[in-house]
């Protein structure tokens, strides 16, 4: 199966947490954290379509101004999602600059800011061309751990605990759709922007009866297919990916529960590390995870492979021996 999108750290696991899952074949992207996005490239940033943010300690959230800089001038919708509070934060971040001039922009940006509760979500549309001044009413919308869904993938979120709200995410693919080259052949079918519609129709449940047009090469000609067959000579269907995402928890019980849960059977789970085991009463203290910790909820949780990251800066130089902590209890609780 080629995946739809490939996820790798935004640093090194010293550094700011982050996690950036660009689309492949499409020019978008979700981003997992808000710390230091520097190592993303202007381009990559500008993709970015949601950003996931699990809490604003500033090495969670300092990237928020370096975003809004790219997209200044820009037709766009940012979708942002929060803890708690999380409007303030970004009011506040907003509030250090002057915008008497936004108003002359001829494009339109928008960010829509989304806070997390543990049964409701609350939004609120922050206008560039309004001085991004919050409107007056907030959306509100019933929350029971789905936080966005579009046909292609869902983003589900679980409240945890920080000493103050932090999100934890799961994002999980419907399906995916690869095209075999060999119906492509048979068919004597050139490759194209079709393929993408294609896809599009069988995520989007089109009537299976339905008529699917493909261009020639010179696109002045069609061949016409029943969407079902075409499906059945050229399409493998396979699960979707899930990739989770946890950082800047504490081990309770209640977050344990939470995050097994939300992150089972993930193909791929990034998870914090920030110390070795031998350290447990000062991860206990700053609510973090050890090494050891991770691994543990990572094989209770059953995901194929974990990535950990976030290790605090005392561990330089140590990387290697936290890795291997938390491998150790990931096969041990595997077993």
């Amino acid at each position: 199966m080629r995946p739809s999108f490939l996820p790798r750290l935004v640093n090194e696991p010293l550094g700011d947490p982050g996690l950036f899952i660009p689309f492949l074949h499409h020019k978008r992207a979700i981003l997992f954290d808000l710390g230091d996005i520097q190592s993303i490239s202007a381009r990559d940033v500008l993709k970015i379509s949601h950003v996931f943010v699990t809490h604003t300690h500033m090495d969670h959230f300092i990237g928020f101004d370096r975003l809004l800089r790219l997209f200044l001038g820009r037709d766009q919708d940012l979708y942002l999602y929060g803890p708690e509070g999380f409007m303030k934060n970004v009011e506040g971040k907003l509030a250090g600059y002057s915008w008497n001039l936004v108003h002359n922009y001829s494009n339109h940006l928008a960010l829509h800011v989304t806070e997390v509760h543990a049964d409701h979500l609350t939004t609120r549309d922050y206008i560039c061309q309004k001085g991004f001044v919050a409107d007056e009413k907030a959306a509100e919308d019933d929350f029971s751990g789905l936080l966005h869904q579009e046909p292609t993938l869902s983003v589900f979120s679980r409240v945890l605990d920080h000493g103050l709200s932090c999100l934890g995410f799961a994002m999980k693919e419907r399906f995916h759709v690869n095209v075999k080259k060999t119906g492509l052949a048979r068919l004597e079918l050139e490759i194209g922007p079709w393929i993408r519609r294609f896809k599009q129709a069988l995520f989007d449940h089109e009537d299976p009866d339905s008529k699917f047009e493909i261009p020639s090469g010179t696109g002045q000609d069609k061949k016409a297919f029943v969407l079902k067959d075409l499906a059945e000579q050229i399409a493998l269907i396979t699960p979707g990916q899930k990739v989770s995402y946890i950082t800047d928890v504490s081990y309770s019980e209640s977050n344990i529960e939470k995050i097994v849960e939300l992150v089972k059977d993930s193909d791929h789970l990034f998870i914090e590390a920030s110390f070795l085991d031998k350290d447990k009463d000062i991860a206990e203290n700053k609510g973090h995870l050890t090494a050891r910790q991770a691994g543990l909820i990572a094989g209770k949780a059953n995901v194929q492979r974990v990535t950990p990251f976030h290790f605090s800066p005392r561990y330089q130089g140590q990387e290697l021996i936290l890795e291997q902590e938390v491998m150790d209890a990931y096969d041990n609780a595997l077993r």
